[in-house]
């Protein structure tokens, strides 16, 4: 009896033969035998997907007519997949849980890997699958995704957004440097916030003068000296700017008589 090929498969697709996975492209570049070729098959499958699940069977061919066997069971290989559940948004000051959620029945002492925006977080070594975040904070917005320790799939990105009120709320004057009678000028309001300030309110001396991110004045006068002030306004809150004055310089004009 003479081994002619001997080689490891899995199940076909119905009606071809068994493939040979070292000649298949979807496992050649993967695929590495191990030991001793003749009497310890042993192979190493590298890049696993959830692709690759399937039964697998060793499979030797001889010279005797029908002379091929497959090893029966076979083998069984089940891929974790890991999938990060977590809120798209959480509001500034809040906790938030995330949780790293497998398709496979993970050992209690199993070690999960947290990672932001690809950079690790923290190990969690007590089978605990869940990240908590206390009193969050704009920094902790992100792309998180988790791993297993000893294994370098990682899961696909969740985004997790923050949301907060707005802050450094600021007046910008145009143009700057002095202002006459006559000019043009325009207030500018900024500020930071998630989701981005919609509404803006300006007032003159504490009154309210107007609305929208932008308050404009054409042929101002002295009139229009005083102080101002811009609110910012979000779903979650408002802020008013600091005060800035606008002080209106008079335009003098000469006048000669002759005697």
């Amino acid at each position: 009896l003479r081994k002619l090929k001997v080689f490891w498969t899995k199940n076909p697709v119905k009606g071809e033969e068994y493939p040979d996975l070292s000649e298949d492209p979807e496992y050649s570049q993967r695929l590495q035998y191990l030991g001793d070729t003749q009497q310890n098959r042993t192979i190493r499958l590298s890049h696993v997907t959830q692709k690759d699940e399937h039964m697998y069977y060793f499979k030797f061919i001889t010279d005797k007519p029908g002379g091929i066997w497959t090893g029966d069971p076979g083998v069984t290989l089940t891929v974790t997949d890991l999938q990060v559940e977590a809120p798209e948004r959480v509001t500034e000051g809040h906790n938030v849980s995330l949780t790293c959620n497998s398709s496979c029945t993970l050992t209690d002492r199993a070690t999960f890997i947290w990672y932001r925006n690809s950079q690790p977080l923290t190990e969690r070594r007590d089978g605990n699958n869940q990240l908590l975040l206390q009193s969050v904070r704009r920094e902790d917005a992100g792309r998180y995704s988790c791993a297993l320790h000893g294994h370098s799939y990682i899961s696909p990105a969740a985004q997790l957004s923050v949301t907060y009120p707005p802050k450094n709320v600021s007046v910008s004057i145009s143009p700057s440097g002095e202002i006459v009678e006559g000019d043009s000028v325009t207030l500018s309001c900024s500020s930071d916030s998630n989701p981005p300030a919609l509404n803006f309110s300006w007032f003159k001396g504490g009154r309210f003068v107007g609305s929208g991110r932008i308050y404009s004045i054409s042929k101002i006068s002295s009139d229009h000296s005083e102080e101002y002030k811009c609110k910012s306004i979000n779903e979650h809150g408002e802020k008013y700017s600091d005060a800035v004055n606008v002080y209106v310089m008079c335009e003098f004009y000469e006048s000669y008589s002759i005697l």
